[in-house]
């Protein structure tokens, strides 16, 4: 790895190790969190062997440390392959009782190679 001064380091993954898990996440509601640091909400309905994601009904959540989280709609999205930092499935009874509206937090920062 790079020197810590550099900021974080994300180490390349394998070809195919985060594709494994894909199959039991098609058709379920997920969230993706980009490495610009975007969160999206929505069911994964495809992908491909270079982790792209298809996925619909999605949403962006956006997070503010003054103001509850917005939720932006953007139905079809298709998100590369290299700018997913973390994928997993969304618990869609814990979610739904979530007051986004009372939810403060900094917004994520990008992550730095």
């Amino acid at each position: 790895p790079p020197p810590a001064s550099r900021g974080a380091y994300t180490a390349p993954r394998p070809p195919g190790v985060m594709s494994a898990v894909f199959p039991e996440l098609v058709d379920r509601k997920v969230s993706v969190v980009t490495n610009d640091g975007r969160n999206i909400v929505g069911v994964l309905r495809g992908y491909d062997q270079l982790t792209n994601l298809i996925m619909t009904d999605s949403h962006e959540r956006v997070f503010s440390a003054s103001a509850g989280v917005e939720q932006a709609e953007i139905g079809l999205q298709i998100v590369k392959g290299d700018n997913i930092a973390v994928i997993g499935e969304l618990d869609e009874d814990v979610d739904a009782q979530l007051d986004l509206n009372a939810i403060r937090a900094e917004p994520l920062k990008a992550v730095v190679h």
